[in-house]
Order: structure tokens, then sequence, then C-alpha cells
């Protein structure tokens, strides 16, 4: 058994070292430690007897199996010679201390105690002076263990709080992009009993009443049938009072304070009429009546709702009536329809980037233009076609005279010029002289009329028909020497520089577009007539469509395979509108069949102009972002979020535009 030992020798009985020593022992014998002849050593203590010419007593501390501190004390003589005292520390620090005999360590623990003071008055400095022993030097086995097991623990408390940081970084993000998708309008009641919490935005007792005027209208017809006159009166009554307590309201919080006594008090009489007038087929019939008659007023209001519509996009603001005015007025004022207009070479010449741009509309086109030559790495090099009507002529060449874009080319001209386009040549001005167009169009007691139920009014719209919307048809015999343009609608905005697209290579293409077709929309079924046999012999009704408003067109493959040609074929066939309605999209869907290029979808990006949920992450990426539909960017009826996107390249502060009362 290994034991750590020590030994106590008195050389000299200090009256201070006897009565510390009795302290001690006394201590001892309290906590039932196990030295079994205390009372004697006290007294031997007590009595000042010498022990130099005893035997030594050893108190001895150890460590029992259970780990428990034991001590007890051996006599000096009963130890053999081959015991070895070692002090702990010293073997740490390396000291030799393996060759000292028993009475050495003896001598040199003599020596150590001679030097200690012991304090009288501290009982507990005694106690743990005297108990607490060094513990017993761990092997090295043991203490590479210990390490080991330290250092798992360390390595396991990290992970654990790398763990906790991520799992709080998870709820973190998760509970931002709840907080993103949260509708901070309150639409429901968090209790039903406590009106502290009830939401302004509710409409329960709102949609009750109404409820309620329903059934009681269809139990005043029940009663009236059967000559209850006074329970029909009741519940007319009742039926005017609630509607008047309505009234515009479209929310709980917007009825008046008596509205919910009113609703009790339709109800206690609906309680009655259905005790006296309740018979199930009779109020089937009823409510059968009543939605068959629902039906017929709301598609009434859906076709006049759809009139307002078209109506609304068709008229020209008044702004927008006032600038062609100001520009033309001020054009002959200055005399420069006196001066003779210069020909630019750079109108032909095919290695520019060439635009053509068909408008009526001075202040869109000027966006247009704005736009491509802002985000142009080479504005020297583009040039820009713009043909307009004769009425916007003048005031589309003073427009440009006065605000020219920097570096850019621009050319102005009438349609009323091209002398070759003509009635015995194109099939749409053939047409527009057909008196059925013309009472179809500019005639509302037509039987297809708004009032016969028009299917569909957009396209109703005479400039459909007109020749600026057409003349994209043409383009080969407008501009004879050119071998690519691009062509850009009015209702655009360019984001990006363009010019890459004359780079794309089309395949033996004729027209490069952006297609529209996603899953079964926007296929070729939606836009033509397939139940024609000219239509469905010819086309697959799953064709992709692709939009008009940013075109690459290759106009020598145009000329190579007499695409006017085609487009001419197929709109004398459809005359009568049976192969598709109007527009120029359907037939340029026929015309450009299996000759169409598709481009990556980025470089045009569309329904601005009808649909607020396009994704404006998409919108900001887009090349080109077309306001396609009748919510156009200059018109009041605008997608708000959708309008900075065009208003931006507005010049709010030209003379003009000040004058005509623009705003932003």
């Amino acid at each position: 058994m290994e034991a750590r030992r020590r030994f106590f020798t008195l050389s000299s009985f200090d009256p201070l070292l006897v009565v510390a020593l009795s302290l001690v022992i006394v201590h001892i014998t309290t906590v039932n430690a196990e030295v079994p002849d205390v009372r004697r050593l006290q007294r031997e203590l007590k009595a000042h007897r010498p022990l130099y010419d005893k035997d030594i007593d050893v108190i001895a501390t150890y460590s029992d199996v259970s780990g428990a501190v034991r001590i007890s004390r051996v006599k000096m003589s009963h130890l053999s010679a081959s015991w070895i005292l070692e002090n702990p520390s010293d073997r740490d620090n390396g000291l030799p201390n393996s060759s000292q005999t028993l009475g050495d360590s003896f001598q040199a623990s003599m020596n150590l105690e001679e030097n200690v003071e012991y304090p009288m008055g501290d009982h507990q400095s005694e106690e743990v002076g005297f108990f607490n022993r060094p513990k017993p030097p761990l092997s090295p086995v043991k203490l590479k263990r210990q390490m080991l097991r330290q250092k798992r623990r360390e390595l396991r408390t990290a992970e654990l709080i790398r763990q906790d940081n991520e799992n709080d970084n998870i709820m973190q993000e998760t509970a931002f992009e709840q907080s993103k998708r949260l509708e901070p309008r309150v639409t429901g009641k968090y209790s039903i009993w406590r009106r502290d919490f009830e939401s302004p935005n509710t409409d329960s007792t709102l949609k009750l009443m109404r409820d309620q005027i329903i059934l009681a209208k269809a139990y005043a017809h029940v009663a009236k049938s059967k000559n209850e006159s006074s329970l029909y009166n009741s519940l007319m009554k009742h039926c005017k009072e609630s509607q008047r307590a309505i009234g515009d309201a479209n929310s709980d919080a917007e009825l008046p304070s008596s509205a919910l006594n009113q609703a009790q008090a339709m109800g206690h009489v609906l309680s009655i009429a259905k005790d006296q007038l309740y018979d199930c087929p009779t109020v089937q019939r009823k409510f059968r009546a009543m939605i068959q008659s629902t039906e017929g007023t709301v598609t009434a209001l859906k076709r006049k709702s759809s009139f307002l519509i078209q109506l609304a996009a068709k008229i020209v603001p008044r702004p927008l009536h006032c600038l062609p005015l100001q520009l033309a007025a001020d054009y002959y004022q200055q005399g420069h329809h006196k001066k003779e207009e210069q020909i630019n070479e750079k109108f032909e010449d095919p290695s520019l980037y060439h635009y053509a741009i068909f408008s009526d509309n001075v202040l869109a086109t000027s966006v247009v233009v704005n736009s491509t030559v802002a985000h142009a790495k080479e504005p020297e090099k583009h040039v820009f076609h713009i043909v307009t009507d004769k009425l916007n002529f003048v005031a589309m060449k003073m427009w440009f005279l006065v605000n020219a874009p920097p570096k850019a080319t621009i050319q102005i001209e009438n349609i009323d010029s091209f002398k070759w386009l003509n009635s015995s040549y194109c099939s749409v001005l053939r047409q527009l002289e057909s008196a059925r167009l013309k009472e179809y169009y500019f005639k509302a007691n037509h039987p297809s009329s708004l009032s016969a139920g028009s299917d569909n009014l957009k396209y109703r719209n005479p400039k459909y028909l007109s020749m600026l919307n057409h003349l994209r048809f043409y383009l080969p015999e407008v501009y004879p020497k050119l071998e690519k343009i691009l062509f850009l609608d009015d209702d655009i905005v360019v984001q990006k520089d363009l010019t890459p697209l004359w780079s794309v290579d089309l395949h033996g293409m004729v027209n490069g577009a952006v297609e529209t077709c996603k899953e079964s929309f926007h296929r070729f079924d939606k836009y033509l007539n397939f139940s024609n046999p000219l239509i469905s012999e010819n086309f697959s009704p799953n064709a992709c469509g692709w939009a008009f408003g940013m075109n690459m067109f290759d106009l020598k493959e145009w000329r190579k395979r007499n695409i006017t040609g085609i487009y001419h074929y197929w709109q004398d066939a459809n005359e009568d509108r049976t192969l598709w309605k109007l527009g120029t999209l359907p037939p340029g869907l026929i015309t450009f069949y299996n000759l169409t290029y598709p481009l990556d979808r980025s470089w045009h990006v569309l329904g601005l102009g009808y649909d607020p949920a396009l994704n404006l992450t998409q919108i900001d990426n887009g090349a080109v972002v077309h306001y396609n539909g009748n919510n156009k960017p200059w018109l009041d009826l605008a997608v708000s979020k959708y309008k900075p996107y065009w208003s931006k390249y507005v010049m709010y502060d030209n003379y003009y535009l000040k004058n005509c009362n623009f705003r932003e």
C-alpha cells in the first residue's frame, strides 16, 4: 500500500506549540478520525515527557478503496528499512529523492516542522493544514486520459455553441422572411368575446345584413304569393331599413351604430317568416331565379366595364392633345417649314444601328429615343427612323429639332408621302374602304355592337386598321437599302444597350422575337380560329406565340422569302374576319410562321400595361420593358408602380411640357 507519510518530532515543548497541538487533536476526535491513541498522546504532551528515548509514532494519511481519506498511526520501529519517503513536489521538479532513506527523510521533515508557525486562534486554518493533504500523483496514463476527456468536453461544448448559434441565425432569418410576407392589415378577430381586439376591417356584420336582405326578398316573394300581406310589408320594410343602414359601407367600421340593432330586428322577422312560410321547393325556385337575375346583372356590368376601359384607353388626355398643337404652332411661327431638309448619308448606311418607330404619339416616341440613347455605348452610330401621320408630322419634327438627342441621328417621315402605299397594293387600305368595315367600327347600331354583346371590344378600335400599325409588314419597301433593322413600339422603355442584337445569328430566320408561350398560354389557338380548315390545315394550334414590340428583322432574308406577299395573301383571306380578330399580332404569327428565331426572354419583358403582379426583379433586369395593354404609362390608367420606369425619361422641365401641364 502506497501512502503519504509525514513525521512529527517534538524536540522542545514550547507552551504555545503544546496548546496548538492539543487543539488539533481535540478536533480530530470530534470528526471521528481514526487515530486510536490520541488520549495517550495528549497525556504525554501535558506531562512534558521527552520523546527522544521513545519509539516515534508515525501518523499516515491514505486513500482507501472507496476513495475516502483515512488517517492512521504506526510505530517507527514497525517500518522496514526499505521504506522510502517521497515528496510529490520533488518528483514533479525532477529532484533525486529515490536514494533517501527513512532516516534522512525523517530528519528533513523534522527541520521543516521547526520552521512552521501555527496560529493559535484560527481553528479553520488548523483543520486545513492538518487534513487537506496533497492528492497522490496520477500516473501518466491516467493523466493523459484526463487531458483527453477535458479536450473532448471542450470540443463538444464548442460544437454545441456553434449549433446553437446556427439555429439562432436560422430562426432570425425565418422570422425576417415571415415579417416581410406578413400582411399588416388585420382582417379578423383575435377573440370573439372581447371587443377590444375587434378588427376595424372586419365585415362579418355587413355580410350578415346583406345575406338577410337576400333571404328577406325571397320570403317576401313567397309571402306575396300566399296573400300574407302583413308579413310581406314587414319584410320589405326591414329590407329598406337594412339597405339604408348599409349605404356605401365596405366594412363593419363604416356601419352606423344602429346597424347591429337593425340586424337583430331583421333576424326576428326572418324567424317568423321561416315558421310561417318555409317551403323548401318554393324557396329553392325563388333562389334559382334570383341567381339567374344576378348573373345577368353581373354580365351586363362586366360588359359596361369593358367598354368604359376601352373608351378610357382610346381617349387622348388633354396634355397629350395640347403638346402637338403647341409644337406645330411654333414650327410654322419660327419658319422651319421654309428650310430645305437635308438628306443625311447615315439614313442608308447599313453598317450603323437602325431603329424603326411608327407612332403618332410625340411624347411616347421621345421616351423610346431618349432611353435608347441613354444606354447606347456609341450613340453616334445609332439612327432612328420615325414614321408618323400627317396630323403629327410637323409636331414630331419640331420636338426633335428642339430636343435632339446627343450624337444620335433622327429621320422623321410622313406616311402619306409613301406613294407606293395605296389601296391597290395594300390589303388593309382596301379593306378600310369597305362599307361593311366602316359600319362595324364606327356605328354603334351594328348587330355586333355593345348592345348585342360584343365579344372583344379591344379589337373594335380603328387603330387596328391604321396604316401606322400595319407598316411593320412593309419594312423592306420603306428602307430598301438596309439589311437589318430593329423595330420598336412606342410604348416601350429601353434599359440596356441594344447593339448586341445586331450580332445575334438568326439562323436563316427573318424575325428575332421573344416567345410568350408558357405551358398552354399564348399559343396559336388563342389567336387563330382553328375551326376554319384554312387555319387548321396550315398551322399547329400548339405553336408558340411571340411578341411584337422589339423585333430584329433580317431584311435581306425578308426580300428573299417574299414575306410581304405572304402577309397580303393571308390579309385578303381574312377580309370577313373569320380567320382571326383584327390586329397585327395574328397576321404576324401567320406571316412569320416557322420564320421566327426565339430571343432570350431578358431582352423583352412584357405585361406592364395590364399585369400588376409582375416580378420587379425581372423588370429591372430586362433590356426592354413593354407597356402592352390598356394601362399605358401616359394615361391615368397606368399601374402606379410601373410608371417610374417610363417617367424618368420624360423631360418634365421642358418648356412645351410645362405649358401643357404635364406632371409627374
